[in-house]
This record gives structure tokens, sequence and C-alpha cells, in this order.
């Protein structure tokens, strides 16, 4: 197996791990009744988190043997999360 192929594996499978984990905390807060409502300014700043990120590992593929696939998810992440909280940017939680 070459080296771009066991980074790419190990990438999902920590994928996987953390969807898995986000699932079960989930469930358990759901349960609880600490669910909530949703808060957008969160997608906003994760949006913020995820696409200079995943810019960055891009265009890291230019200088080094990372394939450019490993970067492309992340950006696209960041740009989905960017614009849902950007319109529901009216139904952002207020700091109190």
């Amino acid at each position: 197996m070459n080296d771009s192929a066991s980074v790419m594996s190990l990438l999902l499978l920590v994928g996987i791990l953390v969807t898995l984990l986000l699932v079960l905390v989930l469930r358990k807060r759901k349960q609880i009744g600490k669910a909530g409502e949703t808060d957008y300014k969160a997608f906003f700043i994760m949006g913020l988190a995820f696409l200079p990120t995943g810019l960055v590992m891009m265009m890291v593929y230019f200088f080094t043997e990372l394939p450019f696939e490993i970067g492309l998810p992340l950006f696209a992440l960041g740009l989905i999360y960017l614009i849902v909280g950007l319109v529901n940017r009216d139904k952002w939680k207020k700091a109190e």
C-alpha cells in the first residue's frame, strides 16, 4: 500500500470514529433533554475554521506529496457551514 492510500485510510477511519462519537453524544443529550435549539453561529465559526484549513491543505499539494483530495472535503464543509451560518444569521444566539 502506498503512503497516500494509508493516509486516506487513516483519515477515513478517524472520520468514522468521530461521526459515531458525535451520534452517541447527541443521542445522550436528547435523552437527558438538553438537546436545545440549533446555534447557527457555531456553524459560521466552524466554517471559518474549515474553509482556510481545507484551502491550505489543497495548496500544500503543490509543494509536497500529499494528495489534493485531502483538503477538498474540508474546504467543501467550510463553505457549506459558512453558508448555513450566514443564511440563518437572524437566529444566532445572543451573548448574555
